[in-house]
């Protein structure tokens, strides 16, 4: 296990599309958008319709007169989500029915179908959901109430009343797998878990607050477990971007000083030290369940562990 080496391989960081940001307020790009040459992917409620014809997993996509002909009059937004290594224009069209999408379609979430997609559609599809979330939940000005408009090609809400760019939100969040001096790993159970679910420790970033606090913080708000106060006790080995709805997990690895565990019965309703052997014969057993391999969780446990682990669940 190296721990001063980066994670380069997180689901959700892959290589994709280039933002090309300064295309968005760029009138006559955003007005060519749904041209012959884009490709087009629909969104409803965190999900999109997957090509029940490709031989692996891949988003339906559409070019964009052919999605411009299926939208006819119906009411929809569209975000410019980037371009692909050829120069081809990505957009996400945003709908609040589904049989808007001609045929007969499957529609699949991004913790579902976002671990099989090419890398190009994998940034496409976590752009697309976290757009989504934040635009279902931002109708609003929050200074004056009045209703907000989409512009900057779907990256921006503008309220007409007090002339206010909203800009999408990201939480910035920590997420920490915690050893001790035998090398065992920490991994908890939400309250609202079902048995033998398990994961790292996680929480949010509290205004004022560095992310190196945050983690001693939660580690030792949720299971009593203490984190040493030396710069060495923690590692930082990369974020993910965790559109569910909008946060950004910074993970670490960090080494307890006082590893006893006093859980809040909270959040945290049970929290274990495991040797390696311990969780592979619990994985092999099915008592112990882990993240899937969709989140930065599962990697910092098997960062640790050294080799995958079998088993997984989800919500």
């Amino acid at each position: 296990m190296t721990d001063t080496l980066l994670f380069d391989d997180l689901l959700f960081t892959r290589p994709g599309l280039d933002r090309a940001g300064h295309l968005r307020t760029d009138p006559q790009f955003v007005a060519d958008l749904l041209s012959a040459d884009t490709r087009v992917m629909w969104v409803h409620q965190g999900e999109a319709p997957i090509d029940a014809d490709a031989d692996a997993t891949a988003l339906l996509l559409m070019s964009g007169t052919q999605a411009a002909a299926a939208l006819g009059d119906s009411a929809a937004t569209l975000t410019f989500l980037g371009l692909d290594p050829d120069g081809v224009a990505y957009v996400a069209l945003h709908v609040d029915d589904r049989a808007l999408v001609p045929g007969q379609q499957f529609w699949m979430g991004l913790r579902d179908a976002g671990r099989d997609l090419p890398d190009v559609q994998a940034s496409a599809f976590v752009s697309a959901v976290g757009i989504d979330n934040w635009r279902r939940k931002h109708q609003h000005c929050t200074v004056c109430g009045g209703v907000l408009e989409v512009g900057s090609a779907g990256w921006t809400l503008r309220c007409a009343v007090d002339e206010l760019d909203h800009f999408p939100r990201t939480d910035p969040a920590i997420i920490v797998l915690v050893r001790d001096a035998d090398d065992r790993a920490l991994l908890g159970r939400h309250a609202n878990w079902r048995g033998g679910w398990m994961s790292t420790i996680a929480g949010f970033v509290e205004p004022g607050e560095s992310a190196e606090a945050a983690v001693r913080r939660e580690v030792f708000e949720e299971t009593g477990v203490v984190i040493g106060p030396d710069a060495q006790s923690l590692t930082y080995l990369g974020s993910q971007p965790w559109p569910f709805p909008a946060s950004l997990m910074m993970g670490y690895h960090a080494l307890a000083s006082d590893t006893t565990i006093n859980v809040d019965h909270d959040e945290i309703a049970e929290a274990i030290w495991f040797s390696r052997d311990e969780m592979r014969a619990a994985c092999e057993s099915g008592d112990l369940r882990l993240p899937p391999n969709t989140s930065i969780s599962r990697q910092l446990i098997e960062r640790w562990y050294g080799e995958p682990l079998p088993g997984d669940w989800s919500r």
